[in-house]
């Protein structure tokens, strides 16, 4: 024991040493000082060999060490009093390991690219203790709490709080047993009190609202609906045998005394997270010298000798650059260049535009069509209805369940006067759309907002191959969809079933449709157009570097853009992918069951040419300037690349307005920036690069390479309004007749609902 501590004495010791000779030596490039064995040979770059390195920041690594980089077994210890010991793979915290805090709290479990992430077991230094799955450093998924106050919680997790079912026990005996919603209780659920007393029913925000029973032990028992407005409050006292009763308790006792002393110990937080400690090794790797150009003295931490070491020529002044500055990259390394991800040779990608498409501003083709739009959407929404019950009579989704609404440019008893031409607006089954936007919690003002706001739509570029248009509100919250009379046929006959799905299962992946509307100019013309309101599956802060429409099919499923065309608002195709992608234990499941359900639904409803769109945001990746190739069996060098490393692409400039590690941390990890992760939205995940083989053209996917990044997923299923008509089966027996029959999309819905499925779970994997 006495000799443990003693070699930690000495390890201290020369980190101060090492962090004093760092200061004396400012202007020297150096970033990374070996510490070796003055009587050995440093080893060869290619070859793993143990070190012992001081950093200029006067942090201490021993260990395994590969190609300038640690792998393997090996100890940080920063000079802050954190520390880490276990595995490391190019540089980063990965699989097991422990880290430590100067304050004695610890994390002890798996990593991954140097975030907690796996299963772990976290003690603070006041003694709360969480043992269970983390994600990206967040507690998500199972898991145990124990607090320093003696309560303790097990159950669901997500972004860090208590989320889903669990079981939070108070050290005074009380107990909650049900749902959970962002660290409160929400939802159904049981609290039993010490005295056994217990009320069974539903909850906002950790109190009673709604239906709900409070029974005392002898019996009796309140039935009613509950809320911490009395006004509000009604409900039935049902007395027992028992001669004591409680017929003067007032329910508003739940709220002002049963449940004063159940409150949820916040726990304590987290310091600083493992991942804000990395440093940037290849920042510093790029500060050796490839000439002797000075010379000046080094340590040896085995025995305090003073030896030569050759320093190289550019000066970086080091004493006024604190640990963030070295790992952000800031004007001191502002023209090193550096792998842009941890695992694997993964390319770099254009900086996607801040908003996609053009706006529809006065003088545009479509500004008076958007005007229109704009005028029917506040006249539906804002008109008074009644309640909206989420049982619906057959009668709402009959075709012919429509208002038509005339907006004469002067305005009239219902509508304003407007500066647009004199058109006419028709709602299709305004009912079901008013409770579809219910059912999908969309407040109805926010809905207005979005759309009828001061700021313009967007058109997107080109309209798709049916020729219709897309727009875009200037949120990117919804998509408005030009359809042909065909199209909305469609979705009025399936909109019972629809709605049906939809309201079962709310992990539901088909599109989310809020409303269905017609415009009608008057006038010679008497143009008729016909639009949906969807949700858009991207509308989020991530920058989606990749985005896929993937059928299974593979006759003409190819983007047509030369390679140097492609960035990241491009859509690729089944053809163009080449990744398989690797969900988690806890979402494969999930995925695959809603997969066949939704599969199961559209085929009922004889739909078929639908797709899966994906979304990719690869973690850690800034605003570059070159793009990935599209397909998986060729690279091409771009004008970045390092011609003696297969053309792979590497950042040639660090961006001085790029985010920090600390601030993306801060940004993933902090639950009211990061929106709610759900099946298909804000998804963590890997993926895995795939190689096709040169002579397999039609290959829809290659062969798994083992080179894996993180990434954030987004995917749904759209397109789902073409049904197996006469024209989808005269396009069939055409396009047999010169391909093969299984590669065309065209096919009967169960045959596409076959392909569709066996493809979709041959590119998605649980990650093991």
């Amino acid at each position: 024991m006495s000799r443990k501590c003693s070699s930690f004495k000495a390890l201290e010791a020369i980190v101060r040493k090492s962090h004093e000779a760092v200061k004396k030596f400012k202007n020297s490039s150096f970033l990374t000082m070996s510490v070796a064995h003055v009587d050995d040979d440093e080893p060869g770059a290619g070859r793993l060999h143990h070190v012992e390195k001081v950093l200029p920041t006067g942090d201490f690594y021993t260990g395994q060490w590969y190609d300038n980089l640690p792998q393997g077994q090996g100890k940080y210890l920063w000079t802050d009093g954190c520390m880490y010991v276990g595995e490391w793979h190019k540089g980063k915290t990965t699989r097991k390991g422990r880290f430590s805090w100067p304050s004695g709290a610890t994390y002890e479990g798996e990593f991954k690219t140097g975030y907690m992430d796996g299963k772990g077991t976290y003690t603070g230094s006041a003694g709360d203790t969480y043992k269970g799955s983390w994600v990206m450093n967040l507690k998500h998924g199972q898991g145990t709490k124990s607090y320093c106050n003696g309560d303790y919680y097990e159950g669901e997790w997500r972004r860090g709080l208590q989320d889903g079912h669990g079981r939070y026990q108070w050290k005074n005996g009380n107990h909650y047993i049900g749902q959970w919603r962002n660290g409160a209780i929400n939802g159904n659920g049981t609290m039993i009190w010490n005295n056994g007393n217990r009320y069974d029913g539903f909850w906002e925000d950790g109190f009673p609202k709604g239906n709900g029973t409070y029974r005392w032990v002898d019996g009796s028992f309140y039935v009613g609906v509950w809320s911490k407005d009395p006004k509000e409050m009604n409900g039935t006292y049902y007395p027992s045998a028992s001669p004591t009763g409680n017929l003067e308790w007032d329910p508003q006792q739940m709220f002002m005394v049963e449940l004063r002393d159940c409150k949820i110990c916040p726990g304590e937080r987290i310091s600083v997270f493992p991942s804000q400690k990395m440093p940037n090794w290849a920042g510093m790797e790029q500060g050796m010298a490839k000439k002797d150009v000075g010379r000046i003295k080094r340590l040896s931490a085995d025995t305090g000798r003073i030896s030569n070491y050759n320093w190289g020529s550019d000066a970086i002044d080091f004493s006024a650059a604190g640990e963030g500055d070295l790992r952000d990259g800031d004007d001191g390394l502002g023209k090193l260049q550096f792998e842009e991800t941890e695992r694997g040779c993964w390319p770099l990608f254009k900086a996607p535009p801040k908003k996609q498409g053009e706006t529809i501003s006065k003088g545009h083709k479509n500004y008076e069509l958007m005007l229109n739009l704009q005028l029917g959407i506040r006249h539906s929404v804002g008109r008074p209805g009644p309640a909206v019950s989420l049982d619906l009579k057959p009668s709402a989704f009959d075709p012919k369940e429509k208002v038509w609404t005339k907006f004469p440019p002067e305005g009239s008893k219902h509508t304003p006067p407007h500066q647009s031409c004199d058109f006419r607006w028709k709602d299709y089954c305004p009912l079901v759309f008013r409770t579809l936007r219910k059912l999908f919690s969309v407040d109805a003002a926010d809905y207005m907002i979005s759309i009828c706001g001061n700021d313009a739509l967007r058109e997107l570029s080109s309209p798709g191959k049916s020729g219709s248009f897309f727009y875009l509100t200037n949120d990117d919250r919804y998509m408005i969809k030009t359809m042909k009379k065909a199209e909305v046929k469609v979705l009025i006959r399936m909109l019972p079933a629809y709605y049906n799905h939809v309201r079962s299962f709310e992990n539901t992946l088909v599109t989310k449709f809020y409303g269905l509307h017609c415009v009608k100019l008057t006038g010679p013309a008497q143009k008729k157009v016909r639009f949906v309101i969807m949700g858009n599956l991207f509308c989020t802060d991530y920058a989606i570097h990749r985005r896929f429409d993937l059928k299974g099919s593979s006759h003409g499923r190819t983007t047509a853009k030369p390679e140097s065309e492609i960035d990241p608002t491009t859509t690729l195709k089944d053809l163009d992918l080449n990744y398989f992608f690797r969900l988690s234990k806890g979402w494969f499941p999930e995925f695959c069951r809603q997969v066949d359900r939704d599969c199961d639904f559209l085929e009922q409803e004889r739909i078929m040419d639908y797709s899966l769109l994906v979304g990719l945001h690869f973690r850690g990746v800034a605003g570059q300037d070159c793009t990935p190739p599209r397909t998986s069996g060729v690279r091409t060098p771009t004008g970045n690349g390092d011609p003696h490393n297969n053309g792979a692409p590497r950042l040639s400039r660090v961006e001085k307005d790029r985010l920090s590690r600390a601030e993306m941390d801060q940004l993933l990890l902090d639950p009211s920036m990061w929106a709610s992760i759900r099946l298909g939205i804000n998804m963590p995940a890997r993926v895995e690069k795939a190689v096709r083989k040169g002579d397999c053209e039609t290959q829809l996917i290659g062969e798994p390479t083992g080179e894996l990044c993180d990434v954030i997923l987004f995917f749904g299923i759209i397109d789902i309004l073409q049904d197996y008509d006469i024209s989808k089966k005269l396009e069939h027996a055409y396009k047999s007749m010169q391909y093969d029959p299984t590669s065309i999309s065209a096919v009967d819905p169960k045959q596409y609902s076959k392909r569709f499925r066996d493809f979709i779970f041959r590119v998605f994997v649980e990650d093991t």
